[in-house]
Formats: C-alpha cells, structure tokens, sequence
C-alpha cells in the first residue's frame, strides 16, 4: 500500500514527539516530512538554560541527532520554513522555494518570546530567549559587554539571568510584580528564591514598569514609567511567550490565542492538525512540555486511526529547577476564605511546603527547596483524595508510611514517576520486566522517562532497584561503557586483551557494538584501553576528546588556551621573554597564572596554535589532557629556612619521567620541602612532603569539587624509591580504573590497603614500572610535532567553513 504524506511545520520538542509516537505504533504507514526553522535536529529546549550557565554542551542537549531522521527515513529540512498553506491544493510553500504535497499537516510551530510594544524594541542588542540562537547571542554579547538587563522575572527571565552572571555580567531583572515567579510561588517562596539568587550575583527592580528602551542604534538603558533609568548593553526580553500563530491565520485556519483545536487536535481545516504551544485547546494554552506530549499521544493516535482516546486538558503541576534550586507548583498558589493551609518553613535548610485544602481535598501545592514529596502530593490532588486522616500527620503523611518521597513500593501503579513525559510508576515497571532493562538510560530509551528535564532519574533509578530486586545489585555493579554496548569496562578489556582486538573498528565489529561508529564516549575510551593493553598502539587521534584532539582548552568563545611545559613551576629569564613576545605578537587578550604554577595564554585562534607553539620553542604543558598536569612545588631547602628536602628538584624530576603519560583522568602532583606544605601536596592525586630523613608520600587527593584529603600511602628514605612508587601506582591507576575516573574516586572504589598490597610486592612493583616505562617510550612532544608535519596542521589547525548536510 501506498505511504501517506505526511508533512510537520515545526522540528521541536512536541513535534516530534508526535512523530515518535506513530512510529511506535506503525512505522510504515506515512512518508514523513519535516521542516524546521532552525538549522539543527530536534532538541530539548528546556535545557537551553543548562547550555548557557555552562552545565551542558550544545551536543548534549540533543534529542533525535541527524541519523534518528536518517533511520526512519524522515525528510529533514532544516533551517528551511513554510512560508505558505494552500489547503484546498494541499501544499506547503517553503522560504526557499520548496514545494512539498500532503495528505496529512501538523502545525507544531510553537511560540515566540513576547517583545513589549515599546519604543526601542529594535534596537540592536534587544533579544528574546527562546533558541539556541539566542543562546549563542548572549554567549557572544557577555565578551564584549558587561550590563544586561532580563525583563521579566518568571523562569525563562531567572534562568537567563543566571547564566548571563555565570558568563561574568552585570545583571538587573526587571519585573513588573511584587515578587518573581508570582505564577508558580506565594511571596514567601519568592523571597527566598530572590535571597538565593542576590547571592548568586543578581539585582532585582521590582514593581518596575519599563516604558522604553534607550540609544541609537544600540542599546544603552532603559526608562521605567516612574522616570528613573538604568545603564544597560544588552535587554533580554523574558516576559512570557505567545503561540506562533501566523502562518495559520493566513492559511484560514481559526484562531484565538493559538490555533483552536478540538479533543483530536484537528483544526477546523480537514487534514491539518496542530500540536503543542501553538495550540489552544478549550480556551487554555500550554506552555509546559508535560501537557504538550499528551497532546502528542493523542493526535498520534488520531493519525493512525484509533481514536479511543481524547485530549481533554492536563492538570498541570510545575516542576522547576532555577540555578540549582528545586521548586514544585501546581493547583492554585494563593490562600483565600474558602481555602486553608498547611504551612513548613524551615528558614535554616532553606525549605518551604505549602498545601493549600478545601473541602479536605488538595487544590494547590507550593514547594521550595524539598521537592520529594511532589509526585504524592499531586496524585493526591488530581485524584481528589480526602486527606481528612492525614492532616494531623506531618505534611500529610499516612500513618504508617514512610517519610522518603522516594518510597516507590507505596506508590500506586497510576502514579506519574515522569512529569514531563507522563509515563507512571506501572508503564516504567513493565518496561523493564519486559524488556530487562537495567539502567535508567535503557528505561528512558523505552520509555522516554527521564528524556526531558531530567529531575526524575534518581526515581526511576529507585524503581529499578524494586523491581529487579537482587538481579538490581547484580547489575548495577556491572556498569556498561555506554549505551552501545552491553559490555562492562572490566569485561571489555577482558574481551579486547582475549581475542587480541587491536583497533577501535576491530573491537566494534567482534564485540557487536549497537551503533556503528560508536559515540563521544566510547571512543575515547576505547583509544585509551588500546593504548593501556599495548604499549605500541599508534594512538587513534580523531577518537580523543576535543581538547585532547587539538592538543588545547576550548574556551566558551572558540578559542584556545596555550599552556607551555614549566617543570616544577619554575622558569627561567628566556622562558618568559618568549612568552611576553608571543602575547604581544598574537594580541592574547588574556595572560594569566594558573593554580598549578603555570602562565598560561588564553584567546589564541586555531589557525594561530602551531605559529604560537613554533614561537615560544616549549613543550605542551598538557593542560587540556587526561594526563599529568603539573607538579606543583615549594623552592624547599634550597631557599626555604623550613625546608627538609630539596623539593624543586624532585618535583620538575617527577614531572619530566611522567609528562605525556595518558591516564584515566587528569593527574596533578605536588611536593612539598616540609610539613608545612606549600605546595598543598595533601590533596593531590599524588602528593610528595619531605620529613626528617625522607619522603611521605600521598595519594587519592582531590582539590576540585568533590574535595578529598589524600591518604598516606608510605614513607620512603630515598628520590629513587619515591619515582618507583608513584610510578607502580600511577601503572596500576591505568590499568584498572574506569575511563574518567579521577584517583580519588578509584582510590576510595579499590581501597588503599588492596593498592598498597599490589605496590607492596617488589615483583608486581617492578613489573608495573615495565609497563609503564615501555609506554612512555612511545610518547612525542605533540606540539613539536604538528609543527614539523604539514598533513596535521592543515588537517587540524587550518581555518575552514563547515557546512553540515541536513538532507
């Protein structure tokens, strides 16, 4: 049978949603179409906050990549728009002359960030926040400018104001309320957020009305109706969104607010549909994706001929994170006569709960802070359950049941684990007894729990441990490289080292990887248990991560950082004339000491690396690799009327036996002359300190994050014994620590007595120092090298357009 024609204006999250959804249930019955405005494959909007505070990258917000479409044999046409509908020829007009026929059309144009009507809105430097290019926009206007202002204090405004002080702005939110988020929190929770985020860098102006925006062609502040002003370079407009309705308007298609469906999501257009913020159903727009994918389901199901089901509106409970705060709103938010509250307010943790009841049953919930209790608390209101017998307990809890809202033995089968996604407590658990699943990865990939905001995966993670019982631990221990493959770290070596695989393509094709090219994590990990197992292995320079790849830091603006070799901190005259010289050469924007007691030069281009490698004539420092770092060191007793031992020498002799060696993660060493410690040896991956008559030596430190004061591992008399340990220890950290696994994470996984029984034993120690030796020996100065190899310079360094094929 034919294929129908299915065509989608709009590639977003709702979207797309839907198309997933028929697949489900019949993967052939439609030739599908997409257009997308945005030059990019579906992705999750909801962490573009994420993407521009820096806690995500632009790859890992990414929900159906360019091969999803090419497998399913979806015509992507992206950064392309329908500009036109002729509905009676059924035909789509696109912006670039395309003209595309259907049988079926789904509007899933979304919404559009709304820009207040007033004078100065086009100004350039007013943006909304909205996209990825608005992402992009704000990342480019924080280098050059210091003070923007968010207009509009709800979520979107909040999160854009956190990540603009993360990119080092000066940051105003102006409001027109009394306090933020006035739609999801009471004015107590507002405060205590607002407390929060002042702390975090953030001014607020509330009660403010802004009347216009001023400059010439650029913005330079605002005005307020009470007359007063601010300074400003960049307006973010945040002050809510509104349906994209327009082309449908101009297609006949009715509209109010968004475009009016009916419980099937049909227009009142035949064949044409539409789905997500675009739509109004029942005089009520949608703005969160929970309801969206209902929408989805339903109109899936619609085009697929079973019409069982309708759309008849969502309760909607608003789960929130707002720079690392957690919030939780549904149901109404402000007290009044016919309602009564039951109120926690603990200022000290930081946590607020409000239910507010009315005629015993729950009609609104604001949390603050503890949001645990939020998937109860909601089943409890959209179930309109009498709480009559709970409200003596504390916060509505049963007698006899357990306070952890994370209790998923007593949830009922019909609770919503996943918010966003509307999957229940008994869909997540028949998915993994059907499909034996074992991680929260696989049961999103089934389930598509978990795929949005992400706030529930602890959750599912518990659900897995019930349902699976004791197969859980078992399986939880065995901890997959990632998803394509089923294979442990442990037992991917085994297989490797067995059958004698020795190239990445190898290993993928002998040991049935599930993707054929593998990813941006097994790849890497895969060229370095290669380069562990032989000690000859040619290095798979294209499977390393970026930095490792091009050899330097990726800034957030596409630059790089260049940090030379010094060993032990110390330098010499010529050193740092070569450096001054390159930096006044290059224009560096930014020279600057690092915590490891390097100069490292930041804003270099990736055309400009080999010239400035060429120029200062110094071996890469490996400040971007998993690898050692530095060894930090004190002048010691050379110097130092407290030193006990000459700690310069030893630490730039340390540094000079282990430079280059892959590891894997970064390795930071440091010694120090005395007990005193200046060197901050004690929380280093490695940590020499030199006492009376010898060396102390510390290991499975860690100063970053996750802060961990080093172990004593052993005292040693001599340099010699010191360069045989720590190079025993840093073989055996190769050889059986997880890729990306720090020491002190491994340390505290192996445990110190079984590390310092494998050193201990003079054989296995030699042996190790064999290995690793043999190792080193393969390594080359990568600077040096791109410099004398033509191929490497053009291949990676050379300046060139990319241009991704989205067909």
């Amino acid at each position: 049978m034919e294929k129908r024609k299915l065509v989608m204006v709009g590639n977003g999250m709702a979207g797309v949603r839907t198309i997933e959804e028929i697949l489900k249930i019949n993967k052939d019955l439609f030739d599908i179409t997409i257009f997308g405005k945005e030059p990019y494959p579906n992705y999750n909007r909801i962490q573009l906050s994420n993407v521009l505070q820096g806690e995500a990258t632009w790859d890992e917000i990414i929900m159906n990549g360019w091969n999803w479409y090419k497998d399913h044999h979806i015509q992507l046409h992206a950064g392309e728009s329908v500009i036109k509908i002729d509905v009676e020829q059924k035909r789509v007009y696109s912006d670039r002359g395309r003209v595309v026929e259907y049988d079926e059309l789904i509007l899933a144009t979304g919404s559009l960030p709304f820009i207040l009507p007033i004078p100065g809105v086009d100004k350039q430097g007013v943006i909304g926040f909205r996209d990825i290019q608005d992402c992009k926009t704000m990342i480019e206007a924080a280098k050059h400018y210091k003070k923007a202002v968010v207009i509009g204090a709800g979520l979107l405004g909040l999160e854009a104001a956190s990540g603009l002080v993360k990119l080092g702005m000066q940051v105003d939110v102006v409001h027109l309320m009394s306090h933020i988020m006035e739609k999801q929190l009471d004015a107590t929770a507002a405060q205590m957020l607002q407390k929060e985020l002042e702390a975090q860098g953030i001014n607020f102006l509330l009660e403010k009305e802004t009347v216009a925006i001023l400059g010439d062609e650029c913005v330079k502040g605002l005005r307020f109706k009470d007359g007063t002003e601010i300074e400003a370079d960049l307006v973010v407009m945040a002050a809510g969104i509104v349906p994209n309705v327009r082309l449908a308007k101009e297609s006949g298609i009715y509209v109010n607010r968004g475009i009016i469906v009916n419980d099937y999501l049909e227009t009142n257009i035949p064949n044409v549909y539409a789905v997500g913020e675009c739509t109004e159903h029942r005089e009520i727009v949608y703005g969160l994706v929970a309801p969206l994918y209902e929408q989805a389901k339903v109109l899936a199901e619609n085009l697929c001929g079973i019409r069982e089901k309708r759309y008849e509106g969502s309760v909607v409970g608003t789960q929130l994170k707002v720079s690392g705060v957690d919030l939780f709103s549904a149901g109404e938010i402000y007290e009044n006569q016919t309602t009564k509250a039951i109120k926690v307010h603990n200022e000290w943790n930081g946590v607020y709960k409000k239910v507010l009841i009315r005629d015993r049953r729950i009609v609104g919930i604001v949390l603050y802070g503890d949001t645990k209790d939020s998937t109860r608390l909601f089943r409890m209101m959209t179930q309109k359950q009498d709480i009559s017998d709970m409200a003596e307990i504390v916060f509505l809890q049963a007698p006899g049941q357990e306070a952890s809202g994370n209790n998923v033995a007593a949830m009922p089968d019909d609770e919503v684990i996943c918010g966003c996604n509307g999957v229940t407590k008994g869909t997540i658990a028949s998915a993994i007894q059907t499909h034996n699943l074992t991680t929260v990865e696989q049961v999103g990939a089934c389930t598509n729990a978990g795929r949005s905001c992400g706030r529930c995966k602890s959750l599912i993670a518990h659900l897995l441990e019930h349902t699976l019982g004791d197969a859980f631990y078992q399986t939880a221990q065995k901890e997959t490289l990632c998803a394509c493959t089923d294979l442990s770290r442990d037992e991917l070596v085994a297989e490797i080292r067995e059958k004698g695989l020795t190239s990445i393509k190898e290993i993928m094709n002998v040991l049935g990887w599930k993707t054929e090219e593998g990813c941006s994590k097994c790849r890497p990990a895969l060229n370095y248990f290669l380069g562990v197992l032989y000690p000859e292995y040619e290095d798979d320079r294209d499977s390393r991560l970026v930095n490792e790849k091009m050899h330097a830091n990726i800034q957030k603006d596409g630059t790089y950082s260049v940090v030379p070799r010094m060993y032990g901190g110390v330098t010499t005259a010529s050193d740092l004339r070569k450096i001054a010289d390159v930096a006044e050469k290059y224009n560096v924007p930014l020279v600057k000491l690092t915590g490891g007691q390097r100069i490292a030069l930041f804003g270099i281009k990736k055309e400009d690396l080999p010239n400035v490698w060429a120029d200062l004539e110094m071996p890469s420092g490996y400040a971007y690799g998993k690898t050692l770092r530095t060894v930090k060191t004190c002048v010691g007793a050379q110097f130092c009327r407290y030193g006990t031992q000459d700690s310069m020498s030893l630490g730039i002799e340390l540094e000079k036996r282990f430079e280059r060696l892959d590891t894997p993660n970064k390795v930071k060493m440091g010694v120090s002359a005395c007990p005193r410690n200046c060197a901050e040896a004690g929380i280093k991956d490695v940590g020499i300190v030199g006492v009376d008559g010898g060396w102390e030596i510390y290991v499975g430190g860690n100063g970053g994050t996750d802060l961990r004061a080093a172990d004593l591992l052993c005292k040693v008399k001599t340099e010699e014994e010191v360069f045989d340990i720590v190079g025993a220890y840093l073989q055996y950290y190769r050889e059986t620590a997880k890729y990306l696994e720090r020491t002190s994470k491994w340390i505290e996984r192996v445990g110190l007595d079984h590390v310092k029984e494998v050193l201990f034993d003079e054989e296995k120690r030699k042996e190790l120092n064999e290995r690793l030796y043999r190792t080193l020996a393969r390594y080359e100065d990568p600077w040096k090298k791109a410099i004398e190899d033509e191929t490497i310079r053009h291949r990676y360094y050379t300046k060139r357009s990319i241009v991704v094929n989205t067909k």
